[in-house]
Order: structure tokens, then sequence, then C-alpha cells
């Protein structure tokens, strides 16, 4: 016979019934039995035992079978009971129910009534516990469900934080914010390569040692011992124990998982969160902190994309600067020779006006005609100087 796990608590005041329940019914089935002869002992053994089911007799002297079902309930039991008593103390046996007794023996009792009841109270354990195992499997679901929702939330709200902060600072510790939520992390920081050098820059921090104790700064060189390894294979790792330790990261963290952040096959930098307490990080942190450092990867290739077109509008705001001022300046030496110009040739036509009138009759007309030509000329020249053209812009 296979030992059961149930314990029973048998509560009677007759040395017969004990031996027959406790001796003779239940310990040949492999049973843990406690026996009890009046109900002070029977609550006692109750306590220390926690019995899962209570077989008791309603007429115990000192605590009756209601009391000690009374006071079990009091302390939080849930217990199956079974309650016996002798023939017409039906008013009793109502009692018991209310008082949360599952069945009902009269006395004497017999071993098949007995069996056919424990059988029953054991498959009220059993569904009492699949229903329990069942609300604790939703709980645990719901628990999962609404951390996958959260996460969701999070990495939405990084991908917004992606398009709308233009501050590459403030964004880059998002990113870290957004990666200790996700990861359950409890340190995290994120390092970018210095462009031109191997150096790694400590761009973001959350939750790291002070600075003055551990000379880990914000925009300074940090080689933590672990990064470097990622900028080289472009792969993330957890990483935990004496490994760790022998870094300069084990100095902050006694576990650690990182995440390589690239540009298609170039790594640009590392992201990494890690736990004090050593809690280890499982395959589900590994794949969110990447998530993360995908969106890292996406911030630093728009920033310099956006570097690279203020650099492309400030450079043609100054070419069109310098055709301006090219333009002003030729404005204002146009200006300055129609000023030049103006007067004398003014007075060459006035001469040669006079000229033409005091001539007239002493000259062959080809000469005339010579003279009135250049009096031509020297009127369109006038004509075409800029007089009318506005001054030049200061």
């Amino acid at each position: 016979m296979p030992k059961q796990n149930e314990k029973i608590l048998v509560a009677d005041p007759d040395p017969d019934v004990l031996d027959l329940v406790a001796q003779q019914v239940l310990g040949p089935q492999g049973y843990q039995v406690a026996t009890a002869s009046d109900g002070s002992t029977a609550l006692k053994l109750a306590l220390r035992v926690a019995p899962d089911i209570i077989i008791t007799s309603l007429e115990l002297p000192g605590l009756s079978g209601r009391d000690l079902m009374t006071a079990l309930r009091s302390q939080g039991f849930e217990s199956v009971v079974i309650a016996t008593g002798s023939k017409g103390s039906e008013l009793a046996a109502m009692q018991a129910f209310r008082l949360g007794a599952k069945d009902y023996l009269t006395k004497p009792l017999r071993e098949a009534e007995l069996i056919a009841a424990l059988d029953r109270a054991l498959e009220e354990l059993r569904l009492r516990r699949e229903r329990e195992q069942l609300s604790q499997k939703l709980s645990q679901a719901n628990q999962q469900l609404e951390k996958r929702v959260k996460e969701l939330t999070t990495l939405y709200g990084i991908g917004k934080a992606v398009t709308a902060i233009t501050d590459l600072g403030q964004l880059l510790g998002r990113l870290v914010e957004g990666a200790l939520f996700v990861s359950e992390a409890e340190v995290g920081w994120l390092l970018l390569a210095e462009e031109g050098t191997a150096k790694l820059i400590l761009k973001a921090g959350k939750n790291l040692p002070p600075p003055n104790l551990s000379g880990i700064k914000i925009g300074q060189p940090w080689d933590d011992g672990l990064s470097s390894l990622l900028m080289l294979s472009g792969e993330g790792l957890t990483i935990a124990g004496e490994p760790l330790a022998k870094m300069r990261a084990g100095q902050v963290v006694k576990s650690a998982c990182a995440a390589p952040i690239k540009a298609k096959e170039q790594v640009m930098g590392v992201i990494t969160v890690g736990n004090k307490s050593g809690k280890p990080f499982n395959e589900r942190d590994q794949a969110m902190l990447s998530a993360v450092a995908d969106y890292a990867s996406v911030a630093l290739v728009n920033a310099r994309l956006f570097q690279a077109l203020e650099e492309r509008a400030r450079s043609l705001q100054k070419a069109y600067d310098d055709v301006m001022r090219g333009g002003q300046q030729r404005d204002a030496l146009l200006q300055k020779l129609s000023r030049d110009l103006s007067s004398p040739l003014q007075k060459v036509r006035d001469n040669l006006e006079i000229l033409a009138r005091g001539a007239a009759g002493h000259i062959s007309p080809t000469q005339m005609e010579l003279l009135r030509g250049a009096l031509e000329q020297v009127e369109a020249m006038r004509k075409q100087l800029p007089e009318n053209a506005p001054p030049p812009k200061a």
C-alpha cells in the first residue's frame, strides 16, 4: 500500500473508536494519524500538525466538537471535518454542518461508512487543491500578462522618445531607465565608442556609485571590462560570479546582462544592466535588453543624420551669405562708377551740343554727321549708367 500524504486528526473520548479509526482503518492505509481523547488536546494537536482531515466526535469532554470546530475556523484552518455523534443527535449534526463539517457519521461507527466518508473527504481535498493550483496558475498568468503589457508599453514609450526627444543625452538616459524596467535590474549604464579612438565613453547611467567614490563619471572614459568584449564580438552576454568579479563592472554589480548597440555590422556602443544582489538574468531579460539596444541604435543613427543635415544647412547658409555679400559689393561698385562717370559724361554731352550748334554751317555735312553720332553715343552711355539704382544694402 503506497504511503498517503494526508495528515488526519481523530478526536473521540472512546478508546475503542480511536483504535478502530486510527489503528484498524487509517493506519494500515499509510495515513499520518494523530489522536486525542478531549477537545483541548485535539486543539493543541491541530495547531501543531495542521491536519488535512479531522474526524471528531461532537461529544468531547472539555471543548466540545462544536467548540473545536469554531476555534479552528477562527484560526483560519480549512481542514475537511467529518463529525461523529450518537443516534438521535440530529440537531447537533445540523449545527456541525453550519460550522463547516462536510460529513456526519452516527455511532457505532462502521468501517465501510468510515471509508466512504474518508473517500469523500479526500475527493473534497483533491478538488480544493486543484482549484487552488488553478487559481495560483491563473494569478501567475495574469501577473506575467501584466508584466508583458508593461514591457511593451515601456518599449512603445521608448520608441516615441526616439522620435520626439532631440537632446541625445536626455534620450540615452531614458533608454537606460527603460532597460532597467524591462529587465527588472537595479543598475544600468550605456557606453559609446569615441570616434577615431578605441575609448568607450560613459554617456548615461542609473544607480551607479557616486563619482567621488568610484571615479565613474558621465562623459568620461570608463573601461568596465565587459563592454570591450561586446565591441569585438557584437553579441549579447549575461555574466555573474567569479568571471564578472574579475572585471571593473564586477565592482559595481554581481550579475550583469549586456547588449551591443549596432548599426548594420558596426558596433557603436554597449548598454548594460546589473544587479547588486546577484540575481541572475535569463533569456527573456537578454531579449528585452536587445530590443532597447536596437532603439539606441536608431537614436544614434538619427542623431548622426541630424548632425549631418545641420552641417549641410550651415554650409548652404554660408554659401548664400557669401553670394549675398558679393551682390552687395557689386551693387556698391556700380553705384560708385555711376557717380564717377555721370558728371563727366554729362559735361562731354553738353560740350558736344555746344560744338554742334556753333559748327553749324562751318563744317561739312560729313563732319556734322560724325559730330552728331558722337553726341548720340555719349547720350547712350549716360543713359546706361544706373543713376536710379538703389543704394547698396548695409
